[in-house]
């Protein structure tokens, strides 16, 4: 092993608890992995999946759930049906799904409490969903939502989990005037279900997982007998002492019937999801690979942003900086392509300007930089996010990729 990869294992080794000492300020477990077209370059773990210190080692083939991180699969399924001339990006979806045709527009409140809604009448479009420019946000994450959803009565979003009803929740603004984060690669998942006539999962495991070897990837955890000693339970870090504790699983297993969700409903390992930023790459560098030509990624690592939406962008990342946008520093210039964030400048020691990059809510992160030619993912398990320690050590360990681990390659 050369000298810059001991230095991620260093990296890696240094941001977990060790023994029972406090996990304040540390992770349990995390894996990290680099690719570049051609395959991994770079591949480690450390600490364990649970705070026992007997507990299974966390690895590179730790199955958990990756919330966000789905998105990116969920978009470059809805890619390869615009490639095959199914659907085009600045269709209207609303005929395609009814349910975003009857969504309105939260235009404010009457009074304290009373919604003003007005319908909207304008197109819905794919690019739309793809880019976060619908205007669709999160129940339960919103105030506005908090206080629609009490006058009309709608459900708490644990009670709607399973059902197309977890994603109805008003427009934030007429479709394609703004910028916000929310359901809309949700809907983009029906989007694939109505265009191929079949549920989200099973389109994703024929035409993502088969191609690609991801034998540990899955909407339903339960249906990979395989994986059951793997999974990684969730950790809490206690806002008051920052020590990590395992508790519930943020999402109940899904029954038979229930919606799969295209925007954050995935299970995989790191190992395998790694194999789909290097068949971006692949396609990207060689116009060949097992998922999507070079124009489709293009598009898809291309700035989709109109100067109105990336104002909204841009306030909402300064706003959030540690939830939307850690991997930068305050003031790096954004734009957005297709399911993830675009830094339209070099980041200093770190990735190029035009990477693409998203991250998850239980502090998972990915990027693809077309520039170098690599991509990157962080796997861990702990709630909330922002975590400060994921975010520390993120950037470590990208700090260490491009200053030491790249020129040692000759990349």
């Amino acid at each position: 092993m050369n000298i810059s990869m001991e230095k991620l294992d260093k990296i890696l080794d240094a941001c977990v608890a060790k023994g029972d000492k406090t996990t304040k300020d540390e992770l349990l477990g995390a894996a990290f992995v680099v690719v570049n077209k051609d395959g991994v370059i770079y591949q480690g773990s450390a600490g364990r999946t649970a705070p026992p210190a007997d507990s299974l080692k966390f690895s590179p083939t730790s199955f958990t759930w990756v919330a966000s991180l789905t998105k990116i699969a969920t978009a470059t399924c809805a890619m390869q049906l615009v490639e095959r001339g199914l659907v085009a990006l600045d269709d209207d979806m609303r005929p395609l799904v009814p349910a975003l045709a009857r969504l309105p527009i939260l235009r404010g409140f009457v009074g304290a409490d009373v919604p003003f809604l007005e319908e909207n009448t304008s197109p819905v479009t794919l690019r739309h969903l793809l880019t976060h420019t619908a205007g669709l946000g999160y129940a339960g994450a919103d105030p506005d939502y908090d206080r629609w959803a009490a006058h009309v009565g709608y459900g708490p979003p644990e009670e709607l989990r399973g059902t197309v009803a977890t994603w109805e929740t008003p427009f934030k603004f007429t479709p394609g005037q703004g910028w916000y984060y929310g359901t809309a690669i949700d809907w983009a998942g029906q989007v694939v279900e109505k265009i191929s006539g079949k549920a989200l999962g099973e389109y994703m495991a024929e035409n993502l997982f088969k191609p690609l070897g991801m034998d540990d990837s899955t909407f339903h955890r339960e249906a990979l007998p395989h994986v059951q000693d793997r999974i990684v339970p969730t950790s809490y870090r206690d806002a008051q002492t920052g020590e990590l504790a395992v508790g519930d699983d943020p999402v109940p297993v899904l029954a038979d019937g229930d919606v799969e969700s295209g925007g954050a409903g995935l299970y995989t390992t790191a190992t395998d999801y790694a194999k789909v930023l290097q068949a971006l790459l692949k396609s990207l560098a060689d116009n060949e690979g097992a998922l999507l030509k070079r124009a489709t990624v293009e598009e898809m690592v291309q700035p989709q942003l109109t100067e109105v939406q990336r104002r909204w962008l841009t306030f909402l990342t300064d706003l959030f900086h540690d939830g939307l946008a850690p991997d930068f520093e305050k003031g790096m210039p954004l734009d957005h392509g297709i399911s993830g964030v675009i830094n339209m400048k070099d980041e200093p020691g770190k990735r190029r300007k035009g990477s693409l990059m998203w991250a998850g809510l239980c502090n998972g992160h990915w990027f693809i930089d077309p520039a170098s030619g690599i991509g990157a993912t962080f796997f861990t398990n702990v709630l909330p996010q922002p975590d400060a320690a994921v975010i520390r050590v993120w950037d470590e360990l990208e700090r260490a990729v491009y200053g030491d681990l790249l020129p040692s390659l000759g990349l």
